[in-house]
């Protein structure tokens, strides 16, 4: 029993995954496997390597060094991946009279700078959402109290329903609720995985769509660390707290990787006291999956993984369909 606990003990934290457009992307530790049901009802897989820079200088492994460094290479491999998932599901975006005068006028590096703009642009909208309104709304509270804590609570409670009202506008749209059952898709077999079962529709569909190493619990557990940081600063004028906690971010980010890390691996009362808010926002960002985008999920996590689940060959294949 004890050397089957250490097996599953091992398996946690082995593999993480994303949600895409009707698909599923699960990495380990050097692969991406990408899996995506076409228009014709077929799952098409790529694998490619993957290998972190952190492997290639030790002081970037360090404890919140590494979660810098892991967020900066999650985002990237995200934008790729969702654009990578657009092809293989057989998106095919129309160039506008507009797009094609740019591109014939000044070539398609245009294209480039526009992407550019835009990821500036969103990004600019999250600061403004996240740290400069809960700042503005945290000083016109202060014309009432000059308690730090209360101001400090005050500025992530606000974050926290942005965030939580964002992410509900979001499930309404019919293609998003697909995305969150793929997402659902995704902790379901990773769960089945950690559990040492068969990687099996049925056996996935009895899992939880709740996994304490998500994304979602990752950013509440950002707010969270943000009341803390806020509460340093909240004296000062918005105009001076808005960089700083922008300078903060790195840090919360870094720690903010630790804990979900630590939490990946630990199934203690502390952890899941800390892990129940961000399990509850799970409840907007995942959804029931059906037994056709577990299979996504499934075809995904063994390609990720071929030491543990290695691929059928054909003759074994046919073996089995003969027997059957």
């Amino acid at each position: 029993m004890s050397n089957k606990n250490e097996n599953l003990s091992c398996r946690l934290g082995t593999v993480g995954g994303q949600a895409v457009l009707e698909g599923v992307m699960m990495k380990s530790k050097d692969l991406v496997a990408l899996s995506v049901r076409g228009l014709d009802g077929n799952i098409t897989t790529e694998v490619n390597p993957f290998e972190s820079i952190r492997t290639k200088h030790k002081i970037l492994n360090l404890p919140v060094i590494r979660g810098i460094v892991n967020f900066v290479e999650t985002m990237i491999l995200s934008f790729k991946t969702l654009n990578r998932s657009a092809d293989m599901l057989g998106i095919e975006e129309e160039e506008t009279k507009f797009e094609k005068w740019l591109n014939e006028k000044f070539g398609k590096s245009v294209t480039a700078i526009a992407s550019a703009v835009g990821t500036i642009l969103g990004l600019g909208l999250a600061v403004l959402l996240f740290i400069y309104l809960p700042a503005q709304i945290a000083e016109f509270v202060k014309n009432f109290t000059d308690s730090r804590l209360v101001l400090s609570v005050t500025e992530g409670i606000v974050k926290i329903l942005i965030f939580v009202l964002y992410i509900y506008l979001c499930a309404l749209i019919p293609d998003m609720k697909r995305v969150f059952q793929y997402h659902g898709a995704e902790h379901k077999s990773i769960f089945c995985h950690e559990a040492g079962l068969e990687l099996t529709v049925e056996n996935v569909k009895k899992q939880s769509r709740f996994h304490p190493r998500c994304g979602t619990s990752f950013l509440f557990v950002m707010m969270f660390l943000g009341i803390i940081t806020s509460a340093l600063i909240i004296h000062l004028p918005v105009i001076a707290r808005v960089p700083l906690k922008l300078l903060f971010l790195p840090i919360v980010v870094g720690v903010g990787f630790e804990f979900i890390k630590f939490a990946g691996t630990h199934n203690n009362l502390f952890v899941k006291i800390v892990s129940a808010p961000g399990l509850w926002i799970q409840r907007l960002t995942t959804k029931e999956p059906d037994e056709s985008q577990i299979e996504v999920a499934i075809t995904s996590l063994k390609a990720a993984l071929p030491d543990i689940y290695p691929q059928e060959s054909k003759e074994d294949t046919d073996k089995e369909n003969t027997a059957e």
